[in-house]
């Protein structure tokens, strides 16, 4: 006897889409009080406070592929790396 193939179900594609719509109306929903409040959702906030700091220095290690913030201007001393360029300096550029 030969095996049936499995036919799909539409109920589990429409159950999927209403999900999807629920999903988005609550977003909506939240935006929409987040402007009638003037309050800042979490993911704005986060953003806005993880920036780097007025003192931070980068630097970039070609060999590795690595970067590495410093607060100061002394170049960064890990074994095994020796080729470190100073990609950002607060002093030349102040005001960000």
């Amino acid at each position: 006897m030969a095996q049936k193939r499995p036919v799909m179900y539409r109920g589990d594609r429409r159950r999927k889409e209403d999900q999807r719509k629920a999903k988005q109306d609550a977003k909506r929903a939240r935006k929409a009080e987040r402007r009638e409040t003037g309050a800042s959702g979490p993911e704005i906030e986060a953003a806005a406070t993880g920036g780097p700091g007025a003192k931070e220095f980068v630097w970039f290690s070609p060999s590795k592929g690595r970067t590495l913030t410093t607060t100061t201007a002394a170049t960064p001393t890990i074994e095994g790396i020796d080729d470190w360029m100073l990609v950002s300096d607060p002093r030349l550029n102040p005001g960000g």
